[in-house]
């Protein structure tokens, strides 16, 4: 019953009990029943307005729920504050990294590695053994790839001002302990580098380099004589073309690596009077990764009494492109060649060029071709496979004899099987075979039987 309705009944009631008269006067009986009458309207009024109001706060509770159904579901979603990092002075820092341990099997068919051989820990053809009379036999165990990294990111405006420090124990040039009592080995730095906008000044990967074309493997490096691998000093500017088109130009921090024409011994000279220059293009959508980049640097070498210099160049093609269900396997690739750059090629598997020391001689540099070729299958979201191939091979300038002990050729062959039975938590076992021939034809051979197991947070 409606409030309208309750008080027609109630003028009727009052209707029917007074005198048909109803010019005479009231009866106290009468001005009670009036009073009682007024007293109800005025309740009818108080309770209309009160569902009123009831009714006006029910929309905005309505109306509330259906607000804050989203931001609920979005709080829900929010990373936990262990991967948002904290706020320091307005900069957000992230801890990330990963811890790392291997076990390695290696079999030399030409002698045995030296001892502390960074060979013995990840695959470096130029320290195969060549020459021995007999096969030699390894096994190492270590945990010196663990790796931790710091990202800062500071607000400035509509600015990107960000940072990078990047560590880990296997590039270390000392250490604190050794095999037979603590293996402790000490921390290195990888990358140290800040960016504000398109603007990266810092260690960075080489801009000559694409990382993003490394395939996965249980070793360090992996394909290592056939990829260009280099990080330093450099200041970096990178071009948005478009949205999947970049360019990026850099100046990087430059070292000559050269040999005598009697002795294989690389040479830090250490007397470089300009940066190394790179450009790189790169290319992405949704089929994958294109990266084309090229170099141009002055080797330089001065030994106190003579000194000289040549000029050097490099071009490199790279890329990952993506294929089958789901596009969750891939092919990945990378093809370089140069005159003088050797060491940005195979951790510096031959010499950027060669120096008499003779007044008058300018360096003779050294020409570089190398590559690998990698094709990973995903067989399902906790199994998969990459199998890969790499080689480089350097040409030496004519007209010079150089001994006939300094590396000419390297390649190898690897497969893997990787396994992450939880996420960020991978077990692997990888077999590869590496040679190594030097300038007499000479050659030498590893098996290597690796096993990993790689906790990422």
């Amino acid at each position: 019953m409606t409030v309208r309705t309750g008080q027609l009944l109630l003028a009727g009631t009052v209707a029917v009990a007074l005198p048909l008269g109803g010019a005479f006067a009231q009866t106290p009986r009468e001005a009670a029943l009036e009073a009682r009458v007024n007293q109800l309207e005025a309740s009818l009024a108080e309770l209309k307005a009160e569902l009123h109001t009831t009714h006006a706060e029910q929309q905005k509770i309505a109306t509330w729920v259906n607000d804050a159904g989203p931001k609920v579901a979005a709080l829900e979603a929010r990373p936990t504050a262990l991967t948002e990092g904290f706020n320091v002075g307005g900069t957000t820092i992230k801890l990330n990294g990963f811890i790392k341990a291997n076990a390695i099997f290696s079999r030399y068919d030409d002698g045995d590695a030296a001892t502390g051989a960074l060979g013995k820990d990840f695959y470096l053809p130029q320290q195969i053994p060549v020459g021995g009379t007999r096969e030699g036999t390894d096994y190492t165990g270590h945990a010196k790839q663990t790796r931790l990294w710091l990202t800062m990111a500071t607000a400035v405006g509509k600015h990107s001002l960000k940072g990078h420090v990047e560590f880990d124990f296997q590039t270390s040039q000392g250490t604190q302990g050794s095999q037979r009592t603590t293996n402790g080995y000490n921390l290195a730095l990888r990358r140290g580098f800040m960016s504000f906008d398109n603007l990266l000044v810092g260690q960075e990967w080489s801009n000559f380099q694409y990382v993003a074309a490394l395939p996965e493997s249980t070793d360090f490096i992996g394909p290592s004589e056939g990829t260009v691998f280099v990080r330093q000093m450099q200041a970096r500017y990178t071009f948005v073309l478009n949205p999947k088109l970049s360019l990026s130009i850099s100046a990087e921090n430059p070292e000559s690596a050269t040999i005598t024409p009697a002795s294989a011994t690389l040479i830090e000279n250490d007397d470089d009077r300009m940066p190394d220059f790179a450009a790189r293009l790169n290319y992405k959508d949704s089929m994958g990764e294109l990266s084309f980049a090229g170099l141009l640097r002055q080797i330089s070498t001065d030994n106190g009494a003579v000194s000289g210099k040549g000029g050097a160049w490099g071009v490199s093609g790279a890329g990952k492109l993506l294929f089958g269900p789901d596009k969750r396997h891939d092919i990945r690739f990378m093809l370089a060649y140069g005159d003088g750059i050797g060491r940005y090629l195979g951790l510096n598997f031959v010499p950027d060029g060669v120096f008499a020391g003779t007044a008058g001689d300018d360096i003779k540099t050294v020409k570089n071709l190398a590559g690998f070729g990698a094709v990973r299958f995903a067989w399902t979201q906790q199994l998969r496979s990459t199998f890969m191939a790499s080689f480089q091979r350097a040409d030496y300038p004519s007209g010079i004899v150089i001994t006939p002990l300094t590396n000419k050729r390297a390649w190898s062959g690897a497969a893997n099987l990787f396994w992450s039975p939880a996420k960020g938590f991978d077990l692997g076992i990888e077999y590869r075979h590496g040679e190594r021939e030097l300038l007499n034809g000479s050659k030498g051979q590893l098996d290597r039987l690796e096993m990993a197991a790689k906790y990422g947070f």
